[in-house]
């Protein structure tokens, strides 16, 4: 049993794809009870296991009543992917957005974001936790981004020094750092919890600029989410490999 967050476009519906293709029992979280639903219903129509839950992360009330349908009616998760996301601009970075010039960004804009992309990360967690903890070999995997790595976006001239942001990069650094505070905390329950960078993937949140596909993008997240017991937890990975923090 997988829940995916934000799953009724993009990265999400690929990644929830992906898992039902590997025989996982998915719920497709998604604010809009309608896409969640056309969403489900295109992974049932290709042979996978579906369910759509109205679940918008930056509302606790949702959040309480999706994890309280899983119980019902699956009893455990075996895995969460932490996938609805927002940059607060409506794309990544086009040349006007607010977030790019951290001296002129507007706080509540900072606020807004982060409360989807790293609060919401612990209200969705922390609901489901009992369930995952069901699960022999829970695993769960946050989607991050390649500019949340402090890393990167300190090579001056790299490709991340350029990407001003005030509220996007700096929230996925937060959630990175979120997700090794959980990995070491459940490290002995055998709950494995890593954070993926998809890559540049083409979807709404770039104005469809990107260069993978949304498949593309969420391989690492299904291969992160299917971790065997050997596998790692607490890191940052993209398709190539570990990413510097």
């Amino acid at each position: 049993m997988a829940l995916v967050t934000g799953a009724n476009k993009g990265i999400g519906r690929a990644a929830a794809t992906g898992l039902a293709a590997a025989g996982f029992r998915v719920v497709v979280g998604a604010r809009d009870p309608r896409r969640g639903g056309e969403a489900a219903a295109a992974i049932r129509a290709v042979g996978g296991d579906a369910h759509a839950v109205e679940l918008d992360v930056t509302d606790q009330a949702t959040v309480r009543a999706a994890a309280s349908w899983i119980d019902e009616h699956l009893g455990r998760l075996d895995v969460l992917v932490n996938n609805a996301g927002i940059t607060g601009s409506g794309q990544a970075a086009p040349p006007d957005a607010l977030d790019r010039v951290p001296s002129a960004v507007d706080v509540d804009l900072v606020r807004e974001v982060f409360d989807t992309n790293v609060f919401a990360v612990l209200r969705v967690t922390n609901a489901v936790l009992p369930l995952l903890r069901r699960s022999p070999a829970a695993r769960i995997v946050n989607v991050s981004s390649h500019s949340a790595s402090l890393a990167l976006t300190a090579e001056v001239d790299g490709p991340m020094s350029s990407l001003l942001s005030a509220a996007y990069s700096p929230s996925k650094t937060a959630l990175n750092a979120l997700t090794l505070q959980y990995a070491n905390e459940l490290r002995a329950e055998n709950i494995l919890v890593n954070a993926a960078a998809p890559g540049y993937v083409d979807t709404d949140i770039n104005g469809h600029s990107g260069v993978l596909t949304p498949e593309q993008g969420a391989a690492v997240v299904v291969r992160l989410a299917t971790l065997g017991a050997d596998g790692p937890t607490g890191g940052f990975f993209s398709a190539e490999g570990p990413l510097p923090w």
